[in-house]
């Protein structure tokens, strides 16, 4: 269970006390996660999610709650802060920042069908057109500057295929970061794994865990969710729900010609990031008890398997 500070029964009456929730009925920490700690908490008013903030900078945090907010207005079932009895939405609890957030309908999907894919396109798209023209800005923690630094340090290590694709990758991040490619920007939300997102049936009842969101290249962002959503057993792409995912975001928002030229190495460039925090993570907690640890393994394989991209993004009708 991914719980780093844990919570008492005492402890989280206490802190509910400053809301007008009723009183607790139950609570349990959340698996899953691997940079904070969740806990589910029943109330007599209903169900809610309490995350204390265990990484990252907390003088982001008020962009967050702001995130999360401008998103829930525009009509998208996002986990907003709920504000106390004075109407703060940040709190302390155990020395770590605090959030409380309605728990979201529905559930994860294991096995994704291409229906469920259009539908993470579409929401995706929603969020790019909700954030594009607003004064929401961050700067992501995980950014070029921080992939060029990490893929330097893991290619001085690395050795035969894995050191040339890594190389490979290098240049294509330097490259981008000379001169910029002139991509659609908006706040991405950046980690839209199927753990983050809730169905009921086929409708995507939720998305939750913005801590990694910033602003940034909205291809970006579709690149990191066809890497999860979109993937055969051998971690290539499947195409029906590929196209699927592209359709569903392409129908709300078109994709420019510079976004067709940059997609195979945009792919590429989102596996790496993930493949990069898996290896800190497994160096960092590997063996510590209570923390999940999720492999890099399978995210070398994705790099190794976009080595060729055949699937295009769709062309605007």
């Amino acid at each position: 269970m991914s719980v780093f500070t844990e919570v008492s029964q005492a402890q989280l009456e206490t802190f509910l006390q400053g809301y007008e929730l009723g009183r607790l009925v139950a609570f349990s920490g959340i698996a899953g996660g691997s940079e904070n700690s969740n806990f589910f908490v029943s109330c007599s008013s209903g169900e809610y999610v309490l995350t204390l903030v265990e990484r990252g900078d907390n003088a982001a945090l008020p962009f967050f709650v702001e995130l999360l907010e401008c998103l829930h207005q525009a009509g998208l079932s996002v986990p907003y802060a709920i504000a106390d009895r004075q109407g703060c939405c940040l709190q302390q609890l155990n020395g770590k920042p605090a959030l409380l957030q309605p728990r979201l309908p529905g559930r994860h999907v294991e096995q994704p069908d291409p229906a469920h894919c259009e539908a993470v396109g579409r929401w995706l798209a929603k969020l790019h057109n909700a954030t594009a023209q607003t004064p929401l800005a961050r700067p992501s923690e995980r950014g070029l500057e921080w992939m060029l630094s990490e893929t330097r340090q893991q290619l001085a290590v690395s050795r035969g295929p894995q050191a040339d694709l890594l190389d490979s990758l290098l240049c294509t991040l330097a490259a981008w970061q000379r001169e910029d490619p002139g991509l659609p920007r908006a706040v991405l939300h950046a980690d839209l794994f199927r753990d983050n997102v809730m169905f009921d049936g086929h409708h995507l009842s939720g998305v939750i865990d913005f801590y990694n969101a910033a602003s940034g290249w909205t291809l970006y962002d579709v690149a990191i969710a066809v890497n999860d959503w979109c993937l055969s057993d051998d971690a290539s792409l499947e195409a029906r729900r590929t196209q699927a995912l592209l359709a569903g975001y392409a129908s709300l928002r078109h994709f420019t010609a510079a976004e067709h030229e940059c997609w195979p190495d945009m792919l590429r460039i989102a596996a790496l990031r993930f493949w990069l925090s898996r290896q800190l993570a497994a160096q960092q907690h590997s063996g510590q008890r209570g923390v999940l640890v999720k492999d890099p393994a399978h995210f070398m394989q994705l790099l190794q398997q976009h080595r060729n991209v055949t699937l295009g993004l769709p062309l605007a009708l």
